[in-house]
């Protein structure tokens, strides 16, 4: 049951105008929903705008660290590199401060220098040293439609705006150090008089303009199970190609037996399973849904490296087979493509065939997990 929120106290504006207050260098508030009904929120700007009154600002009154949202390949270009292991979250990058032209680098100016050093058209690695104190995130390619967050979102504000697609965010804290509430959020607004704006909208605004997947084929295939309706998606990021297999009426107002499953070789071909570690199968998916006669089954099609398949097996000769929470390694790319199929085929609530875990991006695509259905539960109707 969500709770009273930021968008009750303060009506959000349109995606349309976040745009412009980006555009003309202002600093907003995007509020971000949680999948427990909570919202939490950011300031950000477009980053070819920022001085030091802003990063002051952030620093002192919105409390949160202060980041540098940039794209994947402006991350490249300037050669930086992972804060931790790529394999589990590459996306934080280590710490940065410009190479020339500041003090100690800690100083709201010398940080506005660094960020402004960052996302220079003609930037190179030499230009920056590290570690500093300006924190880079790169975001990933296709933006909120991918993983609905901060990054994201304030990357794709700068770029609707014909800016440099790079934003500032700080995260708004409260006195005691926490993420604030909604409250502490419509308190920090009306104070600061800052714009109110909501991700899940942007998100809407994207969708509506740009998607990252495409309908290319669809029709009737007959199963062991009885018959579906095939629908095959490409992303126009990489060009991989998805499934999604469909029955019965779908409905954004009814929940809907959803399976959003990503391919793993070892799994899938050979169904190593373990009394610990137990996953629905896609066959097994494909029967339930069946079963209840209406349902989603969404195949998400994991390019696999030799590395890939050899984790694979060393998981499964360890004893240590990948379950549906261990999944959530493939990352939020995975997450924003099912979203976006699921909305496409018309799925609003979901009863999500899969371990009970947090899929926050969900939120922002119009989605919600009403339940989760283990595998060995009876179907309905049995």
């Amino acid at each position: 049951m969500r709770g009273t929120t930021v968008i009750d106290s303060v009506p959000p504006v349109s995606a349309d105008q976040l745009i412009s207050e980006f555009r003309h260098g202002e600093m907003v508030l995007l509020v971000l929903d949680q999948s427990d009904g909570e919202q939490t929120a950011v300031v950000a700007m477009a980053a070819e705008y920022c001085e030091a009154d802003h990063i002051t600002f952030m620093a002192r009154k919105a409390r949160g660290l202060v980041s540098l949202a940039l794209t994947e390949e402006r991350c490249e270009q300037l050669n930086l590199p992972p804060m931790v292991d790529p394999a589990t979250s590459g996306a934080v990058k280590l710490s940065i401060e410009a190479s020339t032209g500041i003090e100690t680098g800690i100083s709201a100016a010398d940080r506005a220098r660094t960020v402004h050093v960052a996302v220079a058209p003609d930037a190179t690695p030499s230009d920056l040293v590290q570690p500093g104190h300006i924190f880079p995130v790169a975001t990933l390619t296709g933006g909120v439609l991918i993983r609905t967050g901060a990054a994201e979102a304030g990357v794709d504000l700068a770029t609707l705006a014909g800016l440099t697609p790079a934003a500032v965010v700080a995260e708004v804290l409260d006195e005691s150090g926490d993420l604030a509430n909604a409250a502490a959020l419509v308190d920090f607004a009306d104070k600061h008089n800052l714009t109110v704006g909501r991700v899940t909208d942007l998100v809407d605004y994207r969708l509506n303009h740009y998607r990252t997947v495409d309908l290319i084929r669809s029709g009737t295939i007959t199963t062991r199970h009885g018959d579906f309706m095939l629908s095959v998606y490409q992303e126009s990021t990489q060009g991989h190609v998805h499934m999604a297999l469909s029955v019965g009426d779908i409905r954004v107002d009814m929940p809907t037996l959803v399976r959003v499953h990503t391919t793993a070789s070892i799994r899938d071909l050979l169904s190593v399973t373990s009394a610990e570690q137990v996953s629905w199968s896609i066959q097994d998916s494909l029967r339930r849904v069946a079963a209840e006669g209406s349902g989603v089954v969404v195949l998400i099609n994991k390019e696999e490296s030799d590395a890939d398949l050899l984790a694979q097996v060393d998981a499964v000769l360890g004893a240590d087979l990948p379950n549906d929470s261990q999944q959530r390694s493939v990352g939020y790319s995975q997450v924003g493509m099912g979203a976006q199929i699921l909305r496409d085929l018309g799925v609003g609530k979901i009863r999500l065939m899969g371990a009970p875990v947090k899929y926050n991006a969900l939120e922002g695509f119009g989605l919600e997990v009403v339940e989760f259905v283990e595998p060995g539960a009876v179907a309905s109707g049995q």
